[in-house]
């Protein structure tokens, strides 16, 4: 349930109506706008409508809301949810690239990387400190050290840093290196580690599952909301399919059906739909000209001699030539008339 105030209510009304539902029992989440403010309601909502908000000065409206996803919901927000990000932010018009390796194979690496991907544009680099591989004998990171440098780096280059998360015993770890806590998609129904992540004050980047639904996806994300942390980047990354052309199929169409659904906002991952780097670039565009956010790209400096992921990863060219193309449709997009 939802209450909508009058653009003109005073904070005073506002504290009644929070204060009404908050002794009935229920949580509230309140979202302030330009034009109007939201309370958002949490819990039975039959006593919500017991309550007979609308006589309550302030109260333009009382909605229901039926999607099981509550906080991730649109309605549930006055405006789109933006991020900061390094030197940029992300969501509602704003743009962000993440780039950089699968793993931290190693300290020079990882600098020659951050280095090429923010020269050209990228605003936060990506690495992977703990790797969850298939099988057990694949490289699986370095651990703790790959922290460390992926911290040293950031203090070199100002680039952010995003790194998986993959167990609830490495929050608190990992949470004091990185800026953003990635969980992959092997991890969006490791329920227990959504709801650690959501007691952290941390970026939430969270990919969606390989055979997740979006309704799956949502309520992931409203694990981690629920927990406290509304700062929830979606990621769509490809789901597995029939088709075996690539290592999965990019659901394109879930960009624009989560962009309506809810507040939050969305990235594409090209990179690990493709599973093979020539069709990164086509992939990425595709993104970009649905309305996606930004990109999460792995980038390499000699993807042939990766220790993960080499196959669909780029080299500094190709991820610059990606970049000039992507901002090129990105304003190609913008200039387009609305209605078509």
């Amino acid at each position: 349930m939802i209450i909508v105030m009058h653009a003109d209510a005073s904070q005073e009304q506002l504290e009644a109506v929070v204060n009404r539902v908050v002794d009935a029992g229920m949580k509230t989440h309140v979202s302030r706008g330009e034009t109007r403010t939201i309370v958002g309601c949490i819990g039975d909502e039959a006593r919500v409508r017991e309550l007979a908000l609308h006589s309550l000065p302030g109260v333009q409206d009382v909605l229901p809301v039926e999607k099981p996803y509550k906080l991730a919901s649109r309605e549930f927000a006055a405006e789109p949810t933006v991020l900061p990000l390094g030197s940029g932010t992300v969501g509602d018009g704003a743009f962000a690239v993440i780039a950089g390796p699968c793993s931290v194979e190693g300290r020079d690496m990882l600098v020659k990387t951050a280095r090429s991907v923010k020269a050209a544009g990228a605003v936060a680099l990506r690495g992977g400190a703990f790797k969850p591989r298939t099988s057990p004998y694949a490289f699986r990171g370095l651990g703790l050290r790959a922290l460390e440098m992926l911290a040293e780096v950031r203090d070199e280059t100002g680039l952010p840093i995003v790194t998986e998360v993959m167990d609830t015993r490495h929050v608190s770890l990992v949470s004091q290196y990185a800026d953003v806590l990635q969980i992959g998609t092997r991890s969006m129904q490791n329920f227990p580690l959504l709801s650690e992540v959501g007691k952290s004050d941390k970026l939430v980047l969270l990919k969606r599952g390989m055979s997740a639904t979006l309704d799956d996806f949502l309520l992931a994300a409203e694990y981690v909301m629920n927990a406290g942390n509304a700062k929830v980047i979606l990621c769509e990354r490809g789901i597995r399919t029939f088709e075996r052309a690539m290592r999965n199929t990019l659901d394109i169409g879930a960009v624009p059906y989560l962009k309506r659904e809810t507040h939050l906002p969305v990235i594409v991952d090209p990179s690990h739909a493709a599973g093979e780097r020539r069709l990164v670039h086509p992939l990425a565009l595709a993104a970009v000209a649905v309305g996606a956010d930004g990109l999460l790209v792995e980038v390499h400096p000699d993807p042939d001699s990766a220790l993960s992921d080499g196959d669909q990863s780029l080299d500094f060219s190709a991820f610059a030539n990606l970049m000039h193309a992507a901002l090129a449709v990105r304003a190609a997009i913008q200039a387009a008339p609305r209605d078509l």
